[in-house]
């Protein structure tokens, strides 16, 4: 009986097997049709074609190949001449070198066999008498030899000596003051002897000529007196502004920041009444 029962036992877990087989087989069948489906249904996607190529002619491929050769050719001879340049530059300097080198190793042993020849004679070179030199010719003072800027043909004849400014002297006391008083009224007086020359001359000269070239020459040349004369009238004026300061005691001063003018303008350019830095920047405002 009881292994009856336990044959009925083993029949019935084999058969129990053999369905859950049965049902598994069943089950991947089924999942590999539709995985075959599936790959049926999904269409493969189009590949993408390459571009084409474009043709080019013969014509344009060797003159493509024509520039390319020019420009190897001129990016070598660039290269070539560079380093040409470097190689020179360095054998340059190489022989300089050398030179100098040369040249000093020779100065050195010239004054060491002269040092050895002194030292075993004992002789000493006499030293040559010194040549007088020559009284040198004395200069025109800064003064004389600038000109005033108001015209460049309107300085005085005469060279203004230079004030010798003492130790201890005040700015512009009644000895500089008298200096510059004396200066401004010589060069008053050639002014002014200068338009008496003119007016005369022009006046023993006025004669009417028949030929109108020399009438013409001779209109210029008055002109050009008569210009120059106004100029000069018009620095007389400035001449006696000056004066006019050196009586009031502001003469030396610069008329837009009150500072000391110093002594060498004034004596370069008497009526000067800004200093430079002044004058250089009034030309640049204007």
């Amino acid at each position: 009986m009881a292994t009856k029962k336990l044959r009925k036992k083993t029949a019935s877990r084999l058969a129990r097997k053999k369905a859950a087989t049965g049902v598994k087989a069943k089950k991947k069948k089924n999942s590999a049709a539709r995985k075959t489906t599936r790959k049926t249904t999904q269409k493969a996607a189009p590949r993408r074609k390459a571009p084409a190529k474009k043709r080019v002619s013969p014509k344009k491929k060797k003159a493509a190949a024509r520039t390319a050769k020019k420009r190897t050719i001129k990016t070598v001879k660039k290269r070539t001449a560079r380093t040409a340049k470097k190689r020179v530059a360095r054998t340059v300097k190489k022989r300089t070198a050398r030179t100098v080198k040369k040249r000093i190793a020779r100065t050195v042993k010239k004054r060491a066999a002269r040092t050895v020849k002194k030292r075993a004679t004992g002789e000493t070179k006499k030293k040559a008498p010194q040549r007088r030199k020559a009284p040198a010719k004395k200069r025109a003072s800064a003064s004389a030899r600038m000109i005033p800027s108001d015209d460049n043909n309107l300085a005085p004849r005469k060279a203004r000596h230079a004030y010798r400014f003492q130790k201890g002297e005040t700015y512009m006391g009644p000895k500089q003051l008298a200096h510059f008083n004396n200066l401004l009224l010589s060069w008053k007086k050639e002014l002014m002897e200068e338009v008496d020359r003119t007016m005369n001359h022009m006046k023993s000269d006025a004669t009417n000529f028949a030929d109108p070239a020399d009438r013409a020459t001779q209109e210029e040349e008055f002109s050009l007196e008569l210009r120059t004369r106004d100029r000069e009238r018009k620095l007389i004026k400035k001449i006696d502004a000056a004066l006019g300061m050196i009586k009031i005691d502001e003469y030396g001063y610069c008329l837009s920041c009150g500072a000391e003018i110093g002594v060498r303008r004034p004596e370069a350019r008497p009526t000067a009444t800004l200093r430079m830095d002044c004058k250089t920047l009034c030309r640049k405002c204007s």
